[in-house]
């Protein structure tokens, strides 16, 4: 399942792209040039960040992200949840701050067993 769940969080953060058959279609553009966008026309939103960090969660090794709730208003990013130690709390912080856009982290409520 953690292999599923990888490829998903890739095909979701645009690392990689499904064709219509389902078939994996390699590396996609990047999503995050450095003028603060999405790719597109629009600017990253809170949704495209609690995306990307629940993204970076899911492929970040030491991290149970499916324990682990991301919200994000106005740019801070929120996780809630519990963790097995202060490293998978440190790790998951790092991951979410590793986002573009991005202002601040609270981890106030991600909880170590």
């Amino acid at each position: 399942m953690k292999t599923t769940t990888s490829i998903f969080a890739l095909a979701l953060c645009g690392a990689l792209t499904i064709g219509a058959s389902g078939a994996l279609a390699g590396p996609a553009a990047p999503m995050q040039p450095d003028d603060m966008s999405n790719g597109s026309d629009q600017p990253i939103t809170d949704t495209w960040i609690t995306t990307k960090v629940k993204a970076e969660l899911a492929t970040t090794k030491g991290v149970e992200s499916t324990d682990i709730s991301v919200t994000t208003v106005d740019g801070v990013v929120t996780l809630t949840g519990v963790v097995a130690s202060d490293i998978e709390q440190k790790k998951a912080v790092a991951a979410a701050q590793s986002v573009k856009g991005v202002k601040k982290v609270d981890d106030s409520g991600l909880k170590v067993k």
